[in-house]
Order: structure tokens, then sequence, then C-alpha cells
């Protein structure tokens, strides 16, 4: 009964629960989360830490697919955990789940190697998409994420004194 429950039927695919740690220290959004994730029939958590040493050691213990990691916490701080993490076992994913906007910890924890960056304020079906888009290979930035990673790439381009191959082109050549 208990591997039946553990599958769900995704079309003609049977799917095992995806193994979910949870590393947040603050306990009531902990508990939060899990209570959202536990409605989920393909998501499974696994465990829970409240600072980054403690998800490292239980990422190797537990083998989650997937860490939904907080920045802020004490001892080591979310984006060295990631850091750490996806450097001894790069088959994980990371999702970061964050109250911080800024672009410093955006780019800090994408060139960490994180899948994701979620705002905290963000309605729980985004926690939810950016899950399952990571778990499926993908990437996922709550959309004032994404702005600011797309702006961060236009001011560095125009910086560079990069041109689009059409911006070399005249009007009519576009036309064409």
């Amino acid at each position: 009964v208990a591997d039946a429950v553990a599958k769900i039927q995704v079309g003609e695919i049977m799917m095992s629960q995806a193994r979910v740690l949870l590393v947040e220290d603050h306990i009531v959004v902990r508990q939060g989360i899990k209570a959202l994730l536990s409605e989920e029939p393909d998501l499974e958590v696994v465990g829970e830490a409240d600072n980054g040493r403690e998800a490292l050691q239980a990422v190797a213990e537990l083998q989650p697919n997937l860490v939904l990691m907080d920045i802020s916490m004490p001892g080591l701080n979310g984006i060295e955990a990631t850091r750490q993490i996806l450097q001894r076992h790069p088959e994980v994913k990371v999702i970061v789940l964050s109250m911080h906007a800024n672009e410093e910890y955006v780019f800090q924890v994408l060139r960490a190697g994180a899948s994701g960056y979620v705002l905290k304020q963000s309605d729980s079906s985004e926690v939810l998409t950016a899950i399952r888009a990571a778990l499926a290979g993908g990437s996922f930035l709550s959309p004032p994420i994404s702005r600011t990673v797309v702006d961060d790439y236009v001011r560095r381009a125009e910086a560079r004194g990069e041109e689009s191959d059409l911006d070399l082109l005249t009007s009519r050549e576009r036309e064409v």
C-alpha cells in the first residue's frame, strides 16, 4: 500500500514522489511550507533543517531530489549551503525561497547553481511551479526577479556596446 501511495499516475507514466528537504530557520514558515507540500501527491517532505550546516548533512543522509532553501540563516547561509550541496551532489536541485529581492542575492544564488529563486511573498502556486520546473530540469524565477535579471542582462550588453544583428540592418533589410 505504501508503494501505491508513493506513486501517482501521470499520463501513461508512473512517477515516484519527489523527495524534498526544507531548509528554513523560522519554524512557522517551515511548517507552512511543509503543510503546502504535504497536499501534493507528487511531493514528499523527507526532512527539515534550520541552517546550512544541517542542510549539508541532511542532503547526504536523506538524498532528496530537491532542496527548498532560505538564504538568511545562522551559521552557514543559504547561498554557501547551495554552492556546497551542488558541488557534492550535482543531481540535487535547489530552489531558493527568500524575502530578499535585491540583485546581489539573486546573482549570488544563480552563480551558486540554484535552479530557481522564489520570493516568500509569492503565491503558493508559484512555489509549486518552481519546484516542478526544477525537477523537470528547468529553472524558475519569480516575476520581479526575472525583471531584475533581464534588466541586468540588457544593461551589461549596452555597456559592452553589443548590438543585435538586427540593429546592423537597415529598415528595408529588416522589412524583407
